[in-house]
């Protein structure tokens, strides 16, 4: 049994953009690629979870051989259901959850949460009004896919409803996260065209990080 694993959810909707968002270039590098450099040298394995063999064969092209890829076995749309499919997949005790979306997702704070799981059920961030980022957080892989198969046969599709149902969640305040990750960048997504043109502007001031496998 390996170590960690990373999930990378890629089964989402391009809703505004004439193309997949996997594939969209920021600063000449496709999103799904910047989410895959970003933790492949901190983890074991690295699982892209999408909904068919057409985004398999088109990412794949795009990303290094060792990417591991899952189609979701269930039409039903929602993240949760994603993670369902990437845990199956997944062989780590623990596993970091991210979205393809996001590009700025601090290699030190996903360092960090890998840590902070060890002996929990979860790692997840959460800010002062309580509200969580399930979509950046780490997960124990086993017992979670347990919980996760329950909340889903309930109707659940989203993943608060999963860590609303788990036990031994080591949530870490996002006050403590801005000393690492200053503006919280980590939980920005690209979903519109305009959040491309933001990231841009976002990319030209971010400094150069060294990236060493763990």
């Amino acid at each position: 049994m390996l170590d960690k694993s990373a999930i990378i959810l890629a089964g989402g909707t391009s809703k505004g953009f004439p193309e997949d968002k996997g594939t969209i270039l920021l600063d000449n590098k496709p999103l799904i690629r910047r989410a895959f450099d970003i933790v492949d040298p901190i983890v074991d394995e690295v699982i892209i979870v999408t909904n068919t063999q057409e985004r398999v064969d088109k990412y794949a092209k795009l990303l290094p051989e060792t990417a591991k890829f899952a189609i979701d076995k269930q039409s039903m749309q929602g993240p949760l259901i994603g993670a369902i499919t990437g845990f199956e997949t997944a062989q780590g005790k623990y596993t970091l959850l991210m979205p393809y979306d996001s590009p700025f997702v601090n290699e030190e704070l996903a360092m960090l949460l890998l840590d902070l799981a060890v002996g929990k059920t979860a790692a997840v961030p959460r800010n002062p009004n309580n509200e969580i980022e399930p979509l950046c957080s780490v997960y124990q892989t086993k017992s979670v896919l347990e919980t996760a198969k329950q909340v889903a046969a309930e109707g659940a599709v989203d993943l608060q409803t999963l860590v609303e149902n788990l036990l031994g969640v080591r949530y870490i305040s996002t006050l403590v996260i801005e000393q690492i990750d200053p503006d919280l960048r980590s939980f920005f997504s690209v979903n519109t065209p305009l959040d491309l043109k933001r990231a841009a502007v976002m990319l030209q001031g971010r400094p150069k990080t060294s990236k060493t496998k763990r």
